[in-house]
């Protein structure tokens, strides 16, 4: 007759079993497609594979919306690059408010010119009517979104938005005559209020600055020739197609068309503060400006957001906490984003279209592509 085994062996037994049925090599992640790879190039700057992964994850993940195009570029060389289908590199992606920091350069361009100054007031003849506390509003000020006026970026029902009736309602045929009819709700300079508004009052000075004529042919030809000399042309930005409203003011606050390369070259050129092969497209002092915080904002510069923490509690647009404090985005409606960090020599370029809960997901993920390279 065979002995059974004492409680103690028999249970030490079942043990060792159970742990040898259990065990098995860690699960494995699952192969990358030949696409993800095909996107990396040959000196990325980071891990091949696991660049190809993170940036793979943010077309392919659930949750984040529909990433359209993803464009990468290291110490001036492409790292990544690829489409969603139905899209390539010849495809002009919409601007949404990433125009606004095109219209910031091209202000700093005026000022460097001597056609602007930066804390005068800012010179809109509707406002210098003698007792007209709005005369009191300077460029600077419009620049960092603290203007005082009664601009309503996002409304309830939306088309009471200021933003909406400018762009599609009673103001679209002259936004800029819309945007700056509207009266002070604060003292200028006191709070910062995000405002596409503002961005229009911005391209309308502009556009006064190039032309004394109220034609909207010769307003419209003066910006997109000026743009064109100054921006475009000396940058490669070839596919850069800038909208005008029936008056010819510049939609500086929404409406620019470029390929995703095309908005990389643009992150690039901040990234070198304005220098491209030796020669300064964009004045460097301007470009540090535009990423100096406000006084009413610590994450707003000129037209430009900036990759500083906020107080507790308060919901940031970028990752201050997943990237250096010197990055900065053009950041652009339902998740358009050329973000640039100079102290990684890095600008990602993500295009698409993601609502409100896909985009905070999405950043995240974006950010596991960014952390991939460390600070140079």
């Amino acid at each position: 007759m065979t002995k059974r085994p004492a409680p103690l062996i028999a249970l030490l037994l079942a043990a060792t079993s159970l742990a040898s049925c259990g065990s098995s090599d860690p699960a494995q992640e699952p192969p990358l497609s030949e696409e993800a790879l095909a996107a990396v190039t040959a000196d990325p700057g980071a891990p091949t594979k696991a660049l190809a992964r993170a940036a793979d994850e943010v077309f392919t993940l659930d949750g984040l919306g529909e990433t359209r195009a993803l464009v990468v570029y290291r110490g001036g060389k492409l790292a990544y690059e690829r489409y969603a289908d139905g899209y390539d590199a010849n495809t002009r992606f919409i601007s949404w408010s990433m125009a606004k920091t095109v219209t910031a350069v091209m202000i700093g361009m005026l000022v460097a010119d001597g056609q602007l100054r930066l804390d005068a007031p800012a010179p809109v003849d509707r406002w210098q009517r003698t007792g007209d506390p709005r005369a009191e509003i300077t460029l600077r000020q419009l620049l960092q979104m603290r203007s005082g006026l009664e601009h309503t970026e996002a409304g309830d029902p939306p088309w009471e938005s200021g933003e909406v009736r400018m762009l599609f309602l009673d103001g679209r045929d002259d936004m800029a005559d819309y945007a700056t009819a509207q009266p002070l709700e604060a003292e200028p300079g006191e709070r910062f209020e995000y405002s596409s508004n503002t961005t229009v009052i911005l391209a309308d000075i502009a556009a006064r600055a190039l032309t004394d004529s109220d034609d909207p042919d010769v307003r419209r030809k003066a910006v997109a020739d000026y743009l064109e000399a100054r921006l475009f042309a000396p940058l490669g930005m070839t596919s850069a197609v800038p909208e005008f409203d029936r008056s010819g003011t510049l939609i500086g606050g929404s409406l620019i068309h470029a390929t995703a390369r095309d908005w990389a070259r643009l992150g690039e050129l901040l990234r070198n503060k304005g220098s491209l092969k030796g020669e300064q497209l964009i004045p460097r002092a301007w470009v540090e400006e535009m990423v100096e915080p406000s006084p009413a904002s610590p994450h707003y510069g000129l037209q430009t957001w900036l990759n500083r923490p906020l107080p507790d509690g308060e919901e940031h647009p970028l990752f201050p906490d997943r990237a250096p404090h010197s990055a900065f985005s053009l950041i652009g409606h339902m998740g358009q984003y050329v973000f640039v960090s100079p102290a990684q020599g890095l600008t990602v370029v993500r295009l698409g279209h993601s609502n409100r809960e896909e985009r905070i997901a999405m950043l995240q993920q974006l950010a596991d592509v960014i952390e991939l390279y460390p600070e140079i």
